[in-house]
């Protein structure tokens, strides 16, 4: 499968296998289409010719991770707000639609020109409904890989996304990544060094979980204030929600949408398609 970006509205063009369509541009294709919103990115149209299928998206400016590593200094924190509520919102309404990103990271965020933020890139999406099924734990980039991921979970819901939104913000405020693992037990001992080693008591049946090891270092945990120290108190508040070791525990995209860090938000500015 090969992506081929073109500076209009957005054309995809995947070449189609011996086997047939990737099962992967099928998933996209299907998920995108159930998917209007002002916060997703929106697929304009899907063509066949020549044994190719194209998909045209709309084109926004660049993704948030080249929006945040050409700003001159740090973000300014209203803009992070707005995008971390558009990136809720968005999210929100994917699950209110039955449908995990699975994979979301500044990369596969898209910014305009005015400041409007969507979700992107639906390749590892799944549909997620009772009861569930085990799914394959090798999802999401590592760097924003929920612990239960991280741990062999495969029987997860929408809080891997949620967990998502805490490093992305993170990152937005300080410009550099929260989690920045070499492989898959760096990755967990970089957040069992800030949030402290889990328990049954904090998460349980964490040490119930295929990769857990009863010789983990035993951190103690820190204040999230170590890493995003211009942060207020209600947004700290609003981090700490997102990144609960127990996925049950951990604030969902809707709930996120209410939380008091955003009630300085236009919640009106970007909401037509």
């Amino acid at each position: 499968m090969r992506f081929i970006p073109l500076l209009c509205d957005q054309k995809i063009r995947l070449e189609i296998e011996d086997e047939g369509m990737p099962s992967t541009a099928l998933r996209e294709i299907s998920l995108l289409k159930e998917l209007t919103h002002p916060n997703v990115v929106g697929l304009r149209n899907v063509v066949q010719e020549q044994g190719r299928l194209y998909l045209i998206f709309e084109f926004l400016d660049c993704d948030l991770k080249k929006y945040i590593d050409k700003q001159p200094g740090p973000l300014p924190m209203e803009t992070v707000q707005s995008f971390t509520y558009q990136l809720v919102k968005g999210l929100a309404f994917c699950h209110s639609r039955g449908v995990m990103h699975r994979d979301l990271k500044p990369q596969n965020l898209l910014v305009t020109g005015d400041g409007r933020l969507k979700l992107a890139d639906f390749g590892l999406a799944r549909a997620f409904c009772p009861p569930i099924r085990p799914l394959t734990h090798e999802v999401v980039t590592l760097w924003y890989r929920p612990p239960e991921i991280l741990l062999g979970s495969t029987t997860y819901a929408p809080p891997v996304d949620a967990w998502a939104i805490g490093p992305i913000l993170v990152e937005m405020v300080t410009k550099r990544p929260l989690f920045p693992g070499d492989c898959e037990i760096d990755e967990v001992y970089k957040i069992f060094r800030l949030l402290g080693t889990p328990n049954e008591e904090q998460w349980p049946g964490c040490t119930a979980l295929q990769d857990w090891n009863p010789a983990f270092p035993q951190w103690p945990r820190l204040s999230l204030r170590t890493v995003a120290p211009t942060l207020d108190e209600v947004g700290l508040n609003l981090l700490e929600q997102t990144m609960h070791y127990d996925p049950k525990a951990r604030i969902s995209a809707r709930g996120c949408m209410d939380h008091p860090w955003f009630n300085g938000v236009d919640k009106t500015a970007h909401n037509t398609v």
